[in-house]
């Protein structure tokens, strides 16, 4: 049962982040740029679908597996999970309709992975005693969090070999746990059987849906804003989904047989780990993102690795914060069934809000000892909170309840995931906008390039990086402000184009051409001037 329960869970979070350090390569497979105008919500669902799905089914599920049998769901789960991969390696479009298919086959997988989630921790918890069910938890969870780093090692693999490889690896993974969950599971929890609470579902489904779905639209530009929170329809998606949850909360306290029993929040135990859930998910859940940029966009880059390598490289380097998990989730599980999980979760967390601490106070080129020290640390402080803290829990509910309150726990969760999301891009983007037309003008001022014209930076609300109105990044169109007339007598300097005008690494220079992303430069050599980016052109790694 251990083998099989940790073997899903493994396989949901190697899907989720093996899709997302190889979006560069799925989408150039596609002939697909998703950064020009129109194409940034097809980037966004490829991330935030997954996540949004789950974290609105895993709650029903985990009611269903109280009702019909939660091996029964699990297993099913299994089955949908292997459906969805066979369909994404097997899309057949590309450009828009190529996404639409994957984003769709990814929210099937979805449902598949909100089965698998929902279910795992209440069977581990109907099958092992409680002085070894930290134990069990902890592999469990370790296996969830170790699944997350491993996509990116192999995400970053198969992205090499082919776009299609990505999806094409899940496919014997799940056929082999589908078949192993049919023979080696039985029913062995206690059922909850009742009434399907229909309404329950729908109001949380939309409600919920409505929030995250304004909270991934609020990372998109609007109008003149680098961020999309001041735009109508997100906050209207928020509010409006809020007011939809406080009525599920009205229609669960008046159900027979609620979906989300709002009176397990009675537990003090059960109320106060899962909001300890949420805040750590708040708070870290972005993290592997940042991460992830900082080390493709920056530290790899500056290091003299092309973009070709850095998706692999960036998965490497990020190794020993799972290494610190692996170690610390399955010995905190077990001590944390001897001595309580209250010691090992506060510890724990304080590690990691330690962690945070040390990484703001990196240089951007860091010396890689300490960002692995750093990380390795933050690993350990999440593996010491997750275990024990799933295991209060599970321990705090009644053995009816389990499936249900799994489920909560996995909503709590991932619903704090979409949330740090969106909090860390908006952050990201924000910083962006402020600095980053001070620091490209005075590079171009230093160098021989004309100023912005002293005018303020409006935001590109294309979607893309604020480099819009920014002279000499696109000879294709006017530069914005006032233009420095040549002198006589005086021989004029190059433009920006030629090579060192603007500070980067290794001869990368900003983008050009229409496009206006984040393509690569190559160095050019002998003055030569490198051929701008045609229209049209698929993104490039």
């Amino acid at each position: 049962m251990l083998s099989n329960t940790t073997l899903g869970v493994l396989m949901a979070t190697i899907n989720a982040s093996i899709v997302m350090i190889s979006l560069p390569a799925i989408f150039s497979g596609i002939h697909l740029n998703p950064l020009q105008p129109g194409n940034v919500s097809y980037l966004l669902w490829m991330i935030m679908g997954y996540m949004l799905v789950t974290a609105v089914l895993v709650t029903g599920f985990g009611r269903l597996g109280d009702m019909l049998g939660r091996v029964r769901i699990y297993n099913a789960g299994f089955v949908v999970f292997s459906i969805g991969a066979v369909a994404l390696a097997l899309d057949p479009w590309t450009g828009g309709q190529g996404a639409m298919w994957l984003i769709g086959w990814r929210l099937v997988q979805a449902v598949g992975g909100s089965m698998l989630f929902a279910n795992s921790t209440a069977i581990i918890t109907d099958t092992f005693p409680t002085d070894r069910r930290g134990m069990a938890l902890g592999i469990n969870q370790v296996a969830g969090m170790a699944g997350s780093f491993l996509g990116l090692i192999l995400g970053g693999l198969l992205a090499v070999v082919h776009w299609r490889a990505v999806f094409f690896v899940s496919v014997p993974i799940g056929i082999a746990g589908t078949i192993w969950s049919y023979l080696s599971l039985h029913e062995s929890g206690t059922r909850n059987p009742g009434r399907f609470d229909v309404w329950g579902n729908v109001t949380f489904a939309v409600g919920l849906t409505a929030v995250l779905a304004g909270i991934t639209y609020g990372i998109q530009p609007y109008g003149d804003s680098s961020t999309g929170w001041t735009n109508p329809a997100v906050l209207a998606a928020i509010i409006g989904g809020a007011l939809v949850l406080v009525v599920f909360g009205i229609i669960e306290l008046h159900s027979a047989a609620p979906m989300f029993n709002l009176s397990l929040f009675r537990i003090r135990a059960f109320t106060m780990a899962n909001i300890a859930s949420l805040l750590t998910a708040i708070g870290r859940g972005g993290l592997q993102f940042m991460l992830i940029i900082w080390l493709q966009g920056i530290w790899l880059p500056l290091h003299g690795y092309s973009y070709e390598q850095t998706p692999l490289r960036a998965g490497i380097y990020m190794v020993p914060i799972t290494i610190g998990f692996l170690v610390a989730g399955p010995l905190s599980g077990i001590l944390s069934d001897r001595f309580g999980a209250r010691l090992f979760a506060t510890l724990g967390l304080s590690i990691v809000a330690a962690t945070f601490v040390g990484l703001m106070l990196l240089p951007v080129d860091f010396p890689y000892w300490v960002f692995a020290l750093l990380t390795g640390l933050s690993g350990i402080g999440s593996g010491m909170f997750s275990s024990p803290n799933r295991s209060a829990i599970m321990n705090s509910v009644p053995a009816r309840e389990r499936g249900s309150a799994s489920g909560m726990a996995g909503t709590v969760q991932n619903a704090g995931n979409s949330l740090s999301i969106g909090v860390f891009f908006s952050l990201m983007i924000i910083g962006l906008s402020t600095s980053l037309p001070h620091a490209l003008s005075s590079g171009l001022s230093s160098n021989g390039g004309a100023r912005l014209g002293g005018r303020p930076h409006r935001p590109d609300p294309s979607g893309e990086l604020p480099l819009r109105g920014l002279p000499g990044l696109q000879p294709d169109r006017h530069p914005a402000g006032p233009q420095r007339r040549p002198q006589p007598g005086r021989r004029q300097r190059p433009g920006p184009h030629r090579q060192g005008v603007l500070p980067a690494p290794h001869g990368s220079a900003l983008p050009s051409g229409p496009h206006r992303g984040l393509h690569r430069r190559r160095h050019h050599v002998g003055g030569r001037r490198p051929r701008l980016p045609r229209p049209g052109q698929p993104l490039r790694a």
